[in-house]
C-alpha cells in the first residue's frame, strides 16, 4: 500500500504568478481544502482575490522568494518565465513542481528545440540567430518563409516575425539587417515552415511516482497569434496520430522528470501514404490556455489535476465527461462585453478572469459549451 503524502488537505500550495491561471490554480486548490500563499508583482493580481495570503515583489527579488517559500508546504507556477536564480531560491526552500531543470529547458526556444530533437522527435528546422550574418545563412539553409523568434519571454505572437517566401514581400521585407534590428539585440532563433493540415495540443500530467494521465489531443484555431478557439476532440485526427501525440507527450514529461500539467502545441502534416504525422511547436510546462475546456469537460479538470500532480497524490481520470465534443472559447479584449448574452445562452460555462481592464489582445475570460456526442 502506498504511504500517505506528507501534504494533506490544510497544507498551503504557493503558487508564482499572479494572472489566470493562478487564479484557476488556487480556485482547484480550494477544493481539495488547501491554502494557497501567491507570490506576483502586480498588486492587482486576478490571483489574489481568491488567495489566502499574498507576497507583492519583483520576481528577481531573491529575498521575498525565499521567505515566500518557506511559508508554504510546495511551489509551482502559472507561467515558465521565472529567472533561474528564482527557481533556485524557491527550490531551496521548498519543493518545486515543475523542477528547476524543465523549466530552463522550456523557457528557451533553442534549447528546447535540442531537447526535443535529442530524443528523436520532430520539430519544425531550426538555427541559432545572434547576428544579420548568422540569419542570412539561416535563411539561405532553411528557405522561405520562415518565422523569427526571439529564443525567451515571447507568447501569443509577441516576439516574432514571420519573413516570407520571395514574391510576397518587397526586398526590404526580407533584408537580414532590416529584420533583425525588429529585434534590439535579443537572442533569437530561426524556425522553418510547416504545411500543416492542424495545429493540435496534448494537455498531460505526471506525478510525483511517475503516473501519466492525458486528455484528449484538441484542435487549436488561432487569430492574430492568439488562442481563439480549442475542439476537442480534435476533429479528424486518425487514431494512430492520437496515439503518436499522446506518447510523444509522455516521452517529453519522463524525459524531464516532470511533476505536474504540461501541455505539449504539435502540428499535424498530411501525408500521401498514410494518417498525418506529428511534429512538435513547443513545450508549455504549465497549466494551459487549450486546457480550460477541461473545467467542465473533463472528470478531473487539468487544474485539480496539476494541484494532485504537485502535491504528491494520485492523478485523477482525464476522460471526457459523458464521451461529449467540448468547445472553448477565448473571451479577448472587447469580447467580455458580451457576458450578459454569454449567461443566457443555453448550455454556456462563463468563466471571468477578474481583470479590470479590456484591452485588444487581453483574454478576459473563456466560454465552455458542450456541443455534440463524439
Amino acid at each position: 500500500m502506498t504511504a500517505l503524502p506528507d501534504i494533506r488537505p490544510g497544507a498551503t500550495l504557493g503558487i508564482v504568478g499572479g494572472g489566470q491561471l493562478g487564479r484557476m490554480i488556487a480556485l482547484a486548490a480550494a477544493n481539495y481544502g488547501l491554502r494557497v500563499h501567491v507570490f506576483a508583482p502586480d498588486a492587482d493580481s486576478p490571483a489574489f482575490d481568491v488567495s489566502a495570503e499574498r507576497t507583492v515583489a519583483a520576481y528577481d527579488d531573491v529575498e521575498a522568494l525565499a521567505r515566500f517559500a518557506a511559508s508554504v508546504d510546495v511551489v509551482t507556477y502559472e507561467f515558465e518565465n521565472i529567472p533561474a536564480r528564482a527557481a533556485e531560491a524557491l527550490a531551496a526552500k521548498a519543493p518545486l513542481h515543475p523542477n528547476a531543470a524543465a523549466l530552463a529547458t522550456t523557457q528557451d526556444r533553442l534549447t528546447e528545440k535540442r531537447f526535443i530533437n535529442d530524443l528523436g522527435i520532430e520539430t519544425a528546422p531550426f538555427r541559432a540567430v545572434d547576428t544579420t550574418e548568422d540569419l542570412a545563412r539561416a535563411l539561405a539553409e532553411i528557405g522561405r518563409p520562415a518565422v523569427l523568434k526571439t529564443r525567451r519571454f515571447g507568447y501569443d505572437g509577441k516576439g516574432q516575425r514571420m519573413i516570407r517566401a520571395e514574391g510576397e514581400a518587397d526586398a526590404a521585407a526580407i533584408d537580414p539587417a532590416t529584420i533583425l534590428a525588429e529585434f534590439e539585440g535579443a537572442p533569437c532563433i530561426l524556425e522553418g515552415f510547416v504545411p500543416f493540415e492542424a495545429e493540435v495540443s496534448v494537455v498531460a500530467a505526471r506525478g510525483v511516482d511517475g503516473a501519466f494521465a492525458a486528455y484528449d489531443p484538441c484542435a487549436n484555431e488561432h487569430r492574430n497569434h492568439i488562442l481563439a478557439v480549442t475542439r476537442v476532440p480534435a476533429p479528424g485526427i486518425a487514431p494512430q496520430t492520437e496515439a503518436a501525440a499522446i506518447g510523444i507527450a509522455r516521452r517529453i514529461a519522463e524525459a524531464l522528470d516532470y511533476v505536474g500539467v504540461l501541455a505539449v502545441e504539435m502540428f499535424l502534416v498530411p501525408q500521401a501514404d498514410g494518417p498525418a504525422r506529428v511534429v512538435v511547436n513547443e513545450i508549455a510546462p504549465r497549466v494551459h490556455n487549450s486546457g480550460h475546456w477541461t473545467i467542465e469537460g473533463a472528470t478531473t479538470s487539468q487544474f485539480a489535476q496539476h494541484v494532485r500532480a504537485v502535491c504528491g497524490w494520485p492523478l485523477g481520470d482525464s476522460a471526457r465527461v459523458g464521451g461529449m465534443a467540448v468547445e472553448m472559447h477565448n473571451l479577448i479584449g472587447g469580447d467580455v462585453d458580451d457576458w450578459a448574452a454569454i449567461l443566457g445562452r443555453p448550455g454556456a460555462q462563463l468563466h471571468l478572469y477578474g481583470k479590470g481592464e479590456s484591452r485588444p489582445g487581453r483574454k478576459m475570460g473563456h466560454v465552455t459549451q458542450f456541443v455534440q456526442k463524439s
